[in-house]
Parts: structure tokens; C-alpha cells; sequence
């Protein structure tokens, strides 16, 4: 699909309310190890995967869901930890735990087959599900891949000053001192187009529930996890045995130009959609965009 085909693409799909699809998405409540999984099912077609980023929450696809709606049955889902998933403080938090909570849902809803789009910590849970089916341990098949902003080269990554001493031995101190005002400059920092009206105000509210604060510095691991585990991760993506494709948003301080970089260098093969003027969060400072990118990568598959 060319750009002016995948233009059409976008046009014909986000026709009406640009967030009612996602709101009306039928809900699932899944059991985890014990504890509560939110997760949600919408639309028809091949099935898609949404996996979110930290520290938000499955909210941050409400803006691609009634566009993707039309073309694929998707599935969101809170990881624990997240949003209005259980948070709870006695749990080992991990990338592999997360990943599991995916293989749970496939489990759950019979999913066979299954493409993916992920964001920031999402990224890392997409690469080490890749790595699994490299080994053949999933029972159901990854059709592609496409990666928004995240750290998926820890070398070529750039941690916020926060996230840094969150997870350090000063983590559980900090958190327990991180207000919503910290939290939304934060956010800001990173993105370089406004959010829609309430949306900070909402991340910050599911972020908060049950306790989130507390658990905060666990699953700031991931960073460590990135730099342990950089083999395992990368090589799932040099031998992914699928189509993958990077859709980054330029102005992230984090994994913004860098990622891009480093991502043309080993993998010179794979598409690259730059987005100008976008930041951390793609798919909320620019859903049309987002849309006509990842439009043109299945179209090209």
C-alpha cells in the first residue's frame, strides 16, 4: 500500500466518534497467577494485539481502536501492575511475567494467529515473545510486528532522570513522593504534541488505583531486564522470521532519533515510518499518522 492508498485507507476507516469504538469494546476479566487481568475485544478481522508502554495503560490506543476496528478483531490488556489490572506489591514483575499474561490471553480467547503493535514496554514484551517463537515454545503464531517509540536497543535508549531513581534503592521513597503534577510535566517532557483534553488527567487516576505508587519501582526493572537480556532481545529481532517495522515518533527524548538510528543500522531491511514532530506517544499525539503508517506496512506485506 503507497502512502496516497494508505491515505484513503485512513479516511474510510476513521469516519465517526474517534474513541466510542474503544469505550464500547466488550471487556475481559482474566485470573493470573490469582489476580485480576482488565483486558478488552473489539472489532472483526484478523486478530491484533495492542500492548501498551509504562506507565500508562491500554487507554493509550483509544484513539487507533475505531480505525483498526474495522480491519481487525483487536485485543487490549492491562498487564498487571497497569491501569486496571491488579497491582499487586508481593508480585514478581518482569518482562517474561508479562509476556505470560499474553500467552494467557491467547489461552483464554483461542487466538491462533496474531499480529501485534506495541508501544514503549510493550516493545520488549513483543521481542521476547518473539523470542519464544523462535523456540517454539507458543502455541499460537506471530504474524508480524510493528514497534512504536520504546527502548528496544538499550545502547541507543535514554532514560528519564526520573525513571533512573525510581528504580534505584530510592524508588519506593520517590514514588510514594510523585505527585500528579510531577507525573503530567513528566509526560509532557517526553511528547511534543498535547494530549486530548483529560487524558494526563485520566493516565494519572489509573496509574494511582489500587496502589500503583507502590509498584512502580518493580516494574521499572525493565531497564535492567533491557540491558541483561540485550542478546536474547535484539537477536529476536535480527531473526525475527516475520515482518517487523518501526513507527517512531522523532522528538522523543527517550527513543526517539537515536532508536531510529540504530534501528537502520542492523536492520537495514526492515521499514522505517519517521514521524516529524511526534514524540513518545505516537499513538495519542498523532493517531492519523500512526494509522496511515502501520496502513502502509501490512498493506506492503
Amino acid at each position: 500500500m503507497n502512502h496516497q492508498a494508505a491515505g484513503v485507507w485512513l479516511q474510510e476507516l476513521t469516519a465517526g466518534n474517534p474513541v466510542s469504538a474503544h469505550d464500547a469494546a466488550v471487556h475481559l476479566a482474566l485470573r493470573f497467577q490469582g489476580h485480576r487481568l482488565q483486558a478488552r475485544r473489539g472489532g472483526e478481522g484478523p486478530a491484533l494485539w495492542l500492548i501498551h508502554g509504562f506507565p500508562t495503560s491500554s487507554r493509550d490506543w483509544r484513539g487507533v481502536w475505531p480505525a483498526l476496528a474495522e480491519k481487525y478483531e483487536l485485543f487490549s490488556l492491562d498487564m498487571l501492575g497497569f491501569g486496571t489490572s491488579a497491582k499487586p506489591r508481593g508480585f514478581a514483575y518482569s518482562i517474561a511475567a508479562s509476556a505470560d499474561q499474553w500467552v494467557a490471553l491467547a489461552e483464554a480467547t483461542g487466538v491462533g494467529e496474531v499480529a501485534i503493535l506495541a508501544h514503549d514496554y510493550g516493545n520488549t514484551v513483543a521481542q521476547e515473545l518473539l523470542a519464544r517463537q523462535r523456540e517454539g515454545q507458543l502455541k499460537f503464531r506471530i504474524t508480524s510486528v510493528a514497534f512504536l517509540n520504546g527502548g528496544l536497543f538499550p545502547e541507543a535508549t535514554h532514560p528519564l532522570r526520573l525513571q533512573r531513581l525510581l528504580a534505584s534503592p530510592l524508588g519506593p521513597l520517590l514514588a510514594r513522593l510523585t505527585s500528579e503534577r510531577r507525573f503530567t510535566a513528566n509526560l509532557k517532557q517526553v511528547c511534543a504534541r498535547p494530549w486530548p483534553d483529560g487524558e494526563m488527567a485520566e493516565a494519572w487516576q489509573r496509574l494511582c488505583r489500587d496502589g500503583g505508587k507502590a509498584v512502580m519501582p518493580k516494574l521499572l526493572r525493565y531497564i535492567a531486564e533491557r540491558r541483561r537480556h540485550r542478546e536474547r532481545w535484539v537477536h529476536a529481532l535480527l531473526q525475527a522470521g516475520v515482518p517487523i517495522a518501526l513507527i517512531n515518533g522523532l522528538e522523543d527524548p527517550i527513543s526517539g532519533r537515536s532508536i531510529v538510528a540504530r534501528w537502520r543500522e542492523l536492520l537495514p531491511a526492515a521499514p522505517v515510518f519517521e514521524l516529524p514532530g511526534v514524540g513518545h506517544y505516537p499513538q495519542v499525539e498523532a493517531p492519523e499518522e500512526v494509522l496511515a503508517a502501520y496502513g502502509a506496512f501490512v498493506g506492503a506485506l
